[in-house]
């Protein structure tokens, strides 16, 4: 499963802009061999990421533990959900092509299992 955005998938992003400010919704699942090393592996990786974040006006909103799923199918719980707001598509485009940001990504491909990344706007 991929676990990061392709070229391809950033030009439909960039291509289906509405404009305007984004969250993404991030939906995580630890690396199954080892749950507990694929946290701390997202945990720096979330260091790194706010050291780099700023500079592309981007703000966590929201990062927490999932827990009871209460409606899902089998496989949809995740173990973890992280909102971050970006002030356009295009400075989290900016953001994933930078090279300091990139030197970190490695530890969030290393840490997960599978992802979820989509773009949200506010109703």
């Amino acid at each position: 499963m991929a676990v990061n955005p392709r070229g391809a998938d950033l030009k439909r992003y960039l291509a289906e802009d509405p404009g305007g400010p984004v969250v993404m919704l991030n939906l995580l699942r630890w690396r199954a061999d080892d749950p507990e090393a694929g946290k701390a592996s997202y945990r720096e990786y979330v260091a790194a990421f706010e050291e780099h974040s700023g500079r592309f006006g981007a703000e966590v909103v929201y990062a927490g533990t999932g827990l009871t799923a209460l409606v899902a199918e089998q496989g949809q719980d995740w173990d973890a959900v992280l909102l971050v707001r970006y002030p356009s598509r295009q400075s989290f485009c900016d953001m994933v092509a930078d090279p300091d940001y990139q030197r970190s990504t490695h530890l969030r491909t290393e840490a997960l299992e599978e992802a979820v990344l989509q773009a949200t706007t506010e109703w």
